[in-house]
């Protein structure tokens, strides 16, 4: 059973990933530097150059592979759910935790991060909660639950979802 983590930018997905790593000894793949690595062009460079179509595609793509390997903790680009397709493979092949943050943790965290192609331009809280506000329903369709993460300590979050894992594994 692999485990999704999804959620808006800005969430906690990569640093929550890294510590549930070390605490089931599941590998963790960051969708959007995989695909960077097989790119060997940044994602603002392939939206720009190819359009968000084919980077979705891309997504679609890995996440497949990641279905047939399993036993990972894949932290999910922002917009992996937007697609139905990725969110059937995710529930058939694993648990899927939704990490949630308000719109000013969302902005301070990612405020001098440039690497975000979505956020470029729209750095402010205002935009923030609308653009989650447009995702909350695909995110709320592919979680099996639900994390909040402001102010909560990193290893703190990872234990409760290792937690959530072994009650659903009995």
């Amino acid at each position: 059973m692999n485990i999704y983590l999804i959620g808006f930018m800005g969430t906690g997905k990569s640093a929550i990933g890294r510590a549930l790593e070390s605490i089931t000894g599941y590998p963790l793949v960051d969708m959007d530097a995989e695909i960077v690595k097989r790119e060997k062009r940044e994602i603002a460079e392939i939206f720009k150059n190819d359009g968000e179509d084919f980077f979705r595609a891309l997504e679609t793509q890995l996440l497949l592979e990641l279905e047939k390997k399993g036993k990972c903790i894949i932290s999910c680009g922002g917009g992996v759910v937007l697609k139905e397709e990725n969110r059937g493979i995710m529930h058939r092949s694993g648990i899927t935790v939704l990490l949630t943050a308000r719109p000013e943790t969302i902005l301070e965290r990612v405020k001098n991060d440039h690497s975000r192609p979505l956020l470029e331009g729209k750095k402010n809280v205002d935009a923030i909660r609308e653009m989650v506000q447009q995702r909350m329903p695909f995110y709320e369709k592919a979680a099996n639950i639900i994390v909040p993460t402001d102010g909560k300590p990193v290893m703190e979050i990872a234990k409760h979802i290792a937690s959530v894992m072994q009650r659903q594994k009995s």
